[in-house]
């Protein structure tokens, strides 16, 4: 299951999230979204679990937990209709 992740420090990296989740189960990729010009991090971006069980679980214990003073939200990732571009098929869902 892909997850949509947001409200992260911007000096988390890829290696701190993928860190965060593994311990509620298997991740299969972690990754935040750069802005192109500085390459740091938005706050934002998306993890992979293979396990949906686990995926669920996880969204149930961090969803609005707080983080070095910010709330974070994690949620199930739905696909974008229309949109071609590989990897690219994700909505947040608020």
């Amino acid at each position: 299951m892909k997850l949509f992740v947001a409200g992260f420090p911007n000096d988390f990296d890829d290696v701190d999230l993928k860190d965060m989740f593994e311990l509620y189960g298997v991740v299969s990729s972690a990754k935040f979204v750069t802005d192109r010009a500085t390459g740091k991090s938005k706050g934002f971006g998306f993890i992979e679990m293979p396990d949906n069980t686990e995926a669920m679980e996880t969204i149930g214990i961090l969803n609005g937990t707080r983080i070095k003073g910010k709330q974070i939200s994690v949620q199930k990732a739905e696909e974008r209709p229309g949109n071609s571009r590989p990897g690219n098929n994700f909505n947040r869902r608020y």
